[in-house]
């Protein structure tokens, strides 16, 4: 019997689960403009073990979101599940955000495009089969007309960039699942326990998020 908590920032939602061998006991999460993560994280994490029914030392491992998405967000996530396993000295698990917003599609057919915001027309983006195996890689890309104009099958566009991709993204095969917009931690129990189970671990020690762009920083302007 394994326990695992599951911590998902990487977007505007901060989310939390705990799970028993892969399925979901409670989860709580919160998706707001303000990215609130710093205040509901480590409420959300004490609020899921308890309604989970066990104490913190009864978990096996932490899984976090790993990226792509906000830096911030990522940041706040994973130094909280490196603090945990150190404390707790368990394994940390890094979990694909793109895989975890993908699993949310629920198709049985086609493929399946998770894409987050980047800002402009840009996103970060890949491309499973319906059973969530990769198809694309993950890269940073500029949306336009052509964008995924070399698949034929369905295509199912998940994430929080509809709005923006729907007006340029008009092919008959593609499909906006709008209602799937933020990755949430209730789905990252399965992929966590098969990686957990396959020891499919990262270095808690030099583990960084995958942030797939440079965080840049710029300087406010002077006033003059």
């Amino acid at each position: 019997m394994s326990f695992i908590l599951n911590i998902e920032t990487a977007t505007k939602n901060c989310s939390v689960s705990v799970a028993k061998d892969g399925q979901t006991i409670v989860c709580s999460e919160l998706a707001e403009e303000g990215y609130s993560h710093a205040e509901k994280l480590h409420v959300f994490i004490e609020e899921v073990i308890a309604k989970a029914g066990i104490s913190v030392q009864e978990l096996n491992a932490i899984a976090v979101s790993q990226g792509p998405g906000s830096y911030t967000g990522l940041r706040i996530g994973v130094s909280a599940a490196k603090g945990l396993c150190y404390a707790l000295n368990i394994p940390l698990i890094g979990v694909d955000t793109l895989q975890t917003l993908a699993s949310q599609a629920g198709v049985i057919d086609g493929k399946i495009v998770p894409m987050l915001d980047a800002r402009r027309m840009e996103v970060y983006s890949e491309v499973f089969n319906a059973d969530l195996t990769v198809e694309r890689a993950i890269k940073a890309e500029i949306i336009d007309e052509n964008s995924f104009h070399e698949y034929t099958d369905k295509l199912y566009f998940v994430g929080d960039c509809a709005e923006k991709c729907k007006a340029v993204l008009t092919k008959e095969n593609f499909v906006f699942l709008e209602e799937v917009k933020y990755p949430s931690a209730q789905a990252m129990s399965k992929i966590s326990f098969d990686k957990y189970q396959k020891s499919d671990t990262v270095d808690v020690a030099y583990f960084e998020p995958y942030y797939l762009k440079d965080f840049m920083i710029t300087a406010p302007s002077k006033k003059e």
